[in-house]
């Protein structure tokens, strides 16, 4: 099979971005899915996070556009806020050089004016959650009489939260004849029921999800009931990963397995459905930049959850569908870096062992951890902190004036600025914990933009950036 870009029918302004970007062989999953979708045909394609699945539908969504048209021509349906924005910003990377390519995003928990006033200057791409385009369509701010394409991206997500309503009412507004294709990282009986009532003789591509021994270290831990939380924790005594994503299945396990972590001096936050919008993005902020070592979520709240260095995935329940468990523990060991997996289960729960051996044509390994006993005065804590800036975005500050700021005169060595992130009104800086003082009087004292802005240091444990 031919993998490198050059060989597709790619117009010679997106080859030649490719280029540019250093995208020069394809993926598996680019090289199986391009060329049916450049042809024009309905897709089912199944692959994990991580695979390089934006660019196997995006290039074929920008190679169909027509530039001097402003209607909306092809739209992604994604499950959640972070994963739109992801592919939008992905998808604006392809496109950095065709000349015109308006992409705009439309998710919930973003102001409603300001995306009206967008959609009214028209866009060729439109990238959101299935709420939110149903609320445009519902108030005819949006119309998609003109798309040719529409993705469901992580299609097995949206229908998990309870979006196959929403998502068949959208897709009804859409013109019959038009491109869909589906990527979903699992296959169950509902995307086969929704591609026989969307997709006109889609073609089936799957990429290989097992994941090599090399890459990914699976340990399987028995454990007597009710010693989940002390084994999770002496777990993370005895591994002391810098960044872990831990799995549970509900959003009050999510919050009392953080808490409890939080009493044995381990850094944890909970990522579930109940945390507002803003609580969200705060939590995965200071996750992404290093400011939390530890994150206890549900599969649904993960999705879009981009981190390219995630060193280690526990299952705090083993999930039932092996294929689940396949694309948790595929968010570490990402980029060439090894990762680690580890699982908790109870006897009771040795048939979901079973059945992830069985998907994996491997026998697993069984151990027992270590001891239970935590060591004395243990913690588990980041090296890094999170300050965060009253200003944003509207108020047109920049990565590059934070930066500034802080590394002005060499008040803050550059090396231990971390990761910056701007929103509409607000702003975070991950710094180095040992210069948190002095970086937070830097910019507390210093202008931005010309002017003072309120800093303050993110509470450790709390979702409350105001918190002392």
């Amino acid at each position: 099979m031919k993998t490198n870009f050059s060989h597709l029918k790619l117009s010679p302004t997106l080859l030649s971005n490719l280029e540019t970007l250093g995208y020069l062989q394809m993926t598996p999953i680019q090289a199986e899915s391009l060329p049916h979708v450049l042809a024009g045909q309905d897709l089912i394609a199944r692959a994990k996070t991580g695979s390089g699945k934006t660019a196997a539908f995006g290039l074929g969504l920008l190679n169909l556009l027509n530039q001097r048209s402003f209607a909306v021509q092809a739209l992604v349906l994604c499950p959640t806020r972070e994963l739109a924005d992801q592919v939008a910003k992905e998808l604006r990377r392809l496109a950095r050089t065709s000349a015109n390519t308006k992409i705009i995003t439309l998710c919930g928990g973003n102001p409603f004016g300001p995306q009206i006033g967008s959609l009214a200057h028209g866009a060729h791409i439109v990238v959101g959650t299935p709420g939110r385009i149903l609320k445009h369509l519902g108030k005819g701010t949006l119309s998609l009489g003109s798309v040719r394409a529409v993705v469901l991206d992580e299609a097995d997500r949206m229908l998990d939260m309870g979006f196959h309503d929403d998502m068949t009412e959208i897709l009804s507004a859409t013109p019959p004849q038009r491109q869909t294709l589906l990527f979903s990282a699992t296959y169950p009986e509902t995307i086969r029921e929704l591609s026989e009532a969307f997709q006109d003789n889609p073609i089936e591509v799957t990429v290989d999800s097992h994941h090599s021994d090399l890459k990914i270290t699976q340990h399987f831990y028995e454990v007597a009931k009710g010693k989940r939380n002390q084994t999770l924790a002496a777990l993370l005594a005895q591994y002391k990963p810098a960044s872990t994503v831990v799995f549970c299945h509900t959003k009050l396990q999510c919050q009392e397995v953080a808490e409890e972590l939080q009493q044995k001096g381990i850094q944890a936050l909970a990522l579930h459905g109940d945390l507002e919008q803003k609580d969200r993005d705060l939590v995965l902020v200071r996750f992404a930049n290093g400011s939390v070592p530890v994150l206890v979520a549900t599969d649904v709240a993960a999705r879009g959850l981009d981190i390219k260095e995630l060193e280690a995935v526990i299952n705090y329940e083993l999930p039932r569908d092996p294929e689940i468990y396949i694309h948790r523990i595929g968010r570490t060991g990402r980029a060439g870096n090894k990762g680690l997996a580890m699982s908790l289960f109870i006897a009771s729960e040795v048939n979901r062992v079973n059945a992830i051996e069985t998907h994996l044509e491997n026998e697993v390994k069984l151990e027992q951890p270590r001891g239970l006993d935590l060591p004395e005065d243990f913690s588990l804590t980041a090296p890094n902190v999170t300050l965060c800036i009253d200003g944003g975005r509207k108020e047109k500050v920049r990565p590059g004036d934070i930066l500034g700021a802080l590394t002005a005169n060499k008040a803050v060595p550059g090396a231990m600025v971390g990761k910056i992130d701007i929103f509409d009104h607000v702003a975070y800086v991950a710094v180095d914990h040992s210069i948190r003082k002095k970086a937070l009087r830097v910019l507390s004292e210093n202008n931005i933009k010309g002017r003072r802005f309120k800093v303050r240091v993110i509470h450790q444990v709390s979702s409350n950036p105001w918190r002392a």
